[in-house]
């Protein structure tokens, strides 16, 4: 029980209890470990009487450090009995944290894989859509190579029946062309073979006129002023020749 006329004494953080009450505000802010060692500090101080192993303490002194610290010791009897009662629910708020952390990190490692996931599904369709437009390329690449060779051998044949066309038309103008030069010379060959005679005739003609100026006319009897018939030398001479 606490002494009503115990000297003050000096608490371990400065303050001195009045009327030897140590004020409670400020006996509650001391340190019971600090308050044990200076009692232990007291007691270790004291002189000790030889040769009967005794130790003088201050009775005051004693019982002030002793009423310090027993008045200090419900608060932390009451903060011990606190944290005892308030482990459980530490305890249990920790383990719901670390359920929630748990359940969140699962949540959120669900949602990588399912990102992830979604990723890679994103991945092989972007695969398979660039693959299928590389056979699309392909495909119509060959397609395009084909219809273009198919092109180039339609105009290869294209180019070679005009050709051929135009060799035939060549060959039948030519050939239309020579049978009419041909009809042409055959026709200035006979109107020169017509001239030829008609030129040969007139110099026989001529020829024959030259022959009878020159002979000697014979003496015959003029029958009453009528002409005389040519003789049928002259008249073979003037017949044009076939």
């Amino acid at each position: 029980m606490l002494r009503q006329d115990s000297p003050s004494f000096s608490a371990p953080n400065g303050s001195v209890p009045q009327n030897g009450d140590p004020n409670p505000a400020e006996a509650n802010g001391i340190d019971i470990q600090q308050a044990l060692n200076q009692l232990e500090d007291l007691i270790l101080a004291s002189p000790q009487i030889p040769l009967l192993g005794r130790t003088l303490i201050d009775e005051n002194l004693l019982v002030d450090q002793l009423d310090l610290i027993r008045l200090n010791l419900p608060s932390a009897f009451r903060d011990a009995v606190q944290i005892v009662q308030r482990r459980d629910e530490i305890l249990m708020e920790a383990e719901q944290i670390a359920q929630d952390m748990v359940t969140t990190a699962e949540r959120r490692a669900a949602q990588i894989l399912d990102e992830m996931g979604l990723a890679r599904q994103a991945e092989r369709e972007a695969q398979q859509v660039r693959q299928q437009l590389q056979q699309d390329c392909d495909a119509m690449r060959s397609q395009t190579l084909a219809e273009v060779e198919q092109l180039r051998q339609r105009a290869q044949q294209d180019w070679e029946d005009a050709r051929q066309r135009t060799l035939a038309d060549c060959q039948a103008i030519q050939q239309d062309a020579d049978t009419y030069a041909d009809q042409v010379l055959r026709q200035m060959e006979q109107q020169f073979t017509d001239m030829l005679r008609v030129l040969h005739n007139g110099r026989q003609q001529l020829q024959a006129k030259a022959d009878a100026s020159t002979a000697p006319a014979p003496s015959q009897p003029r029958d009453n002023g009528s002409p005389s018939r040519p003789s049928p030398t002259t008249q073979r001479s003037r017949r044009p020749s076939p």
